[in-house]
């Protein structure tokens, strides 16, 4: 499976790729969706408007049972077949999700607050995924660098960020194995995170944030009863299991219950290289 170029030429209101379809259609309702999904397509049709495409939309497309890939497709192709120009389509859409998560409207709204009022100093944010914590941050002032598995996310979030006047690092890597320094931030955050990796990855992961922070770590994850297959979760957590993974840290922990579980580590006392 190759890595999806998000910022690819493309034909005005239509985005195909693999086995998925997204079109404009003017016989489809402003702000409305259809989809049809086969064996072997996706086809959506849908009558969005630039005002439509925003962090919203991941709600509406969850409930469509779509695999992860899918999921991932739909959502491109939405962003690319409403505004033609890919540049100016990515900046709308990272402009619309910014304001509906810092007005509130999005699902993931409260995750971010909660997380921007546990951060101090600089931060480096782990599986960053499209940016939308890490571009917050450097919008308030911060001196922030965003990570990913994805070199296409890293390289779209590079492209849009100072179209939105944002100033921050980006790094293409694995959250197993960061190429910084020890303890090079102040804050470390894993946000949604460790449910789409397996134990022993995510211990690795906790591994690296700890020798990153000189201050602390910061992890949140969503309470599910079944791990979300669309969005890429493989395991589920409960406040127990955040307490487990505190106690194996060695470190004074806390942990918590706010829009799904929060654990925080206190690396202040760690020396470096321990």
């Amino acid at each position: 499976m190759t890595e999806l170029d998000a910022l690819a030429p493309g034909t005005p209101r239509l985005w195909t790729h693999e086995n998925t379809t997204v079109q404009w259609s003017e016989s489809i309702p402003v702000g409305a969706l259809e989809l049809r999904n086969t064996a072997n397509e996706v086809v959506v049709r849908h009558g969005l408007t630039s005002a439509h495409i925003g962090e919203r939309l991941v709600s509406r497309i969850t409930d469509f049972g779509l695999s992860q890939r899918e999921f991932e497709l739909v959502m491109v192709g939405l962003v690319r077949s409403t505004v033609d120009d890919p540049v100016a389509a990515w900046a709308t859409y990272y402009r619309n999700s910014l304001d509906e998560l810092l007005s509130g409207t999005a699902d993931f709204a409260p995750v971010h607050r909660r997380a921007e009022a546990l951060v101090t100093g600089s931060v480096l944010d782990l599986g960053s995924c499209f940016g939308f914590f890490p571009l917050r941050l450097a919008l308030r002032g911060r001196h922030v660098t965003a990570t990913d598995l994805s070199a296409g996310t890293m390289r779209l979030l590079a492209t849009v960020a100072p179209h939105l006047g944002a100033t921050l690092d980006v790094i293409t890597c694995d959250a197993a194995g960061i190429p910084v320094p020890d303890k090079s931030s102040d804050t470390v955050t894993a946000l949604h995170l460790l449910e789409h990796v397996d134990d022993g990855t995510g211990a690795r992961i906790l591994g690296e944030a700890i020798r990153i922070a000189r201050e602390r770590v910061i992890v949140a994850v969503p309470f599910e009863e079944e791990a979300t297959a669309c969005h890429g979760h493989i395991r589920t957590f409960d406040v127990d299991a955040l307490r487990f993974i505190g106690e194996q840290s060695g470190l004074p922990f806390e942990v918590d219950e706010f829009h799904g579980g929060w654990l925080v580590l206190d690396t202040s006392r760690v020396g470096v290289g321990v």
